[in-house]
């Protein structure tokens, strides 16, 4: 006889999120920023403690373990693109493309509108790397620098770095958190980051003329003797010409006509080879690092050396050798075993009724869209509170409003779209989240300090909600039926 199957209690649906908490908590002040890999096991761990409430309420380990695999598979696609995602960083970087990018990037700056151009900077890198951790630990570290010579606010210079990287990584496809949001929402990449500039595009736009304000009077006349010197370096490493800008400029004409995502990557990261072999003949060579290989057998292994265990650059200049040594698809592992396992601890959540549960009291009072995107938004924030890990922040709220975005009759790129808002960018602001512990320690200015002036990431949630009880760039997920979603 088929044993009878018990609603869980709200104290049932809390237990698993507690031990997760407490756990994650743990690891961040054992491992510090080094957390991500542990954070693994502690999911699995809640997702276990989850199955096992759901055995007491009837439930079969069969049954959970099968529903975790097929929530797991959900992401599989999104797991084959940050994996590609790696190998075209590394093909890009042995090409030339992202030196170039970088190049040109820095020319933007003006010492008489400092914190301004910093955050254009900033957020063309980011764009290009698609990492704010990268950007922030590399230019950021010598714009706070440059901004210590010339007395200026260290706070506002920090929030202006941390505006334009976070703006450059939300709508950049090799981001891994935009492909984390979404995969969990099974959304098309392309399509959520063209719906992401809504509030992107706004916020920072509002963000720059404050920094353009804030750094009236605070002109200097100085040589930014550090970006000429990074300028120098990239020449001396590598062919730096608009020519090398080819990959990019086809990676974005095959987004804008809708190619996949995973099939518009390959063809990204093989034309990033073949300009590398055409243009960058030596930069391969070195980074074979096999002088008795023949020159076609060196080139063969540096190509996939930079698309496997991405590039490694040793030109002498520190921070330059830290912000080109990256990609690879072996950089994104520990990513893809993350989002393994938050989808398995959702799996688990969801099947044994857990999820469904919670939702119910954070939807209680919830009666509209606004409604709806506001809890949203406050989900993610307390996600990054309680968990601190932006990763966690995308991962679970993603898992518990999907159906509700249904129910509202509103399409997943809404809540894709919310998850970065709230979720991503919110991370930096709370002084425990590992993103905010790695920002304040990497630009050496206490989190409470440059929060107030990380505009960016402030106003995108607040936009977000306004534009949820407003009903703005809201589609529907049926829009012949639009109305049910009022």
């Amino acid at each position: 006889m088929r044993k009878i199957i018990s609603k869980p209690t709200l104290l049932d649906a809390l237990v698993p999120v507690f031990v997760l908490v407490l756990m994650l908590g743990g690891l961040v002040y054992v491992f510090g920023n080094d957390s991500a890999g542990p954070n693994q096991v502690a999911l699995m761990l809640a997702a276990s403690v989850a199955a096992l409430i759901g055995i007491k309420n009837g439930h079969t380990w069969k049954d959970i373990e099968s529903s975790m695999i097929a929530t797991i598979s959900v992401s599989m696609q999104a797991i084959l693109i940050l994996l590609m995602v790696g190998a075209l960083i590394g093909s890009w970087m042995l090409a030339g493309t992202v030196p170039t990018m970088i190049y040109y990037g820095v020319q933007l700056m003006s010492p008489d509108y400092f914190y301004m151009t910093a955050c254009v900077v900033c957020a063309l890198v980011g764009f290009s790397i698609g990492s704010s951790w990268t950007v922030a630990g590399t230019l950021g570290i010598g714009f706070m620098s440059i901004a210590a010579t010339l007395n200026l606010s260290l706070g506002i210079s920090a929030g202006a770095i941390l505006s334009g990287a976070y703006f450059g990584d939300k709508l950049s496809p090799l981001s891994d958190t935009t492909n984390l949001a979404a995969a969990v929402t099974s959304t098309n990449l392309f399509d959520h980051i063209q719906h992401m500039l809504w509030t992107t595009v706004p916020s920072i736009i509002i963000a720059l003329l404050a920094f353009f304000v804030l750094g009236l009077g605070s002109s200097a006349n100085v040589v930014v003797e550090d970006i000429v010197l990074l300028q120098n370096d990239l020449a001396a490493s590598f062919l730096i010409s608009p020519l090398m800008l080819g990959p990019l400029l086809l990676l974005l004409y095959l987004a804008l006509k809708k190619l996949p995502a995973l099939s518009t990557l390959v063809l990204g990261t093989l034309t990033g080879c073949l300009f590398a072999v055409v243009f960058q003949w030596d930069v391969i060579i070195a980074l074979s690092d096999n002088q008795s290989l023949v020159p076609a057998a060196a080139i063969f292994k540096g190509l996939f050396h930079a698309m496997f265990l991405g590039y490694s650059s040793v030109t002498g200049n520190v921070d330059l050798d830290q912000l080109l040594s990256k990609g690879g698809m072996a950089s994104m592992l520990t990513t893809v075993g993350l989002i393994i396992n938050a989808m398995a601890f959702g799996g688990a959540m969801s099947h044994t009724g857990l999820l469904e549960r919670l939702v119910e009291g954070a939807l209680r009072r919830v009666k509209s869209a606004g409604g709806l995107i506001t809890a949203t938004v406050g989900t993610c924030i307390g996600t990054n509170v309680l968990a601190a890990d932006q990763y966690l922040s995308i991962a679970i709220p993603g898992q518990m409003f999907v159906n509700s975005y249904k129910k509202y009759n509103l399409s997943p790129l809404n809540l894709s779209r919310t998850l970065e808002d709230s979720g991503t960018l919110t991370g930096a602001l709370i002084p425990w989240n590992t993103c905010g512990a790695y920002m304040s320690a990497t630009l050496g200015v206490s989190t409470m300090v440059y929060a107030p002036y990380a505009f960016f990431n402030l106003l995108c949630p607040i936009i977000a909600v306004f534009y949820g009880y407003w009903r703005i760039a809201l589609p529907a997920a049926n829009p012949e039926d639009a109305s049910t979603a009022n």
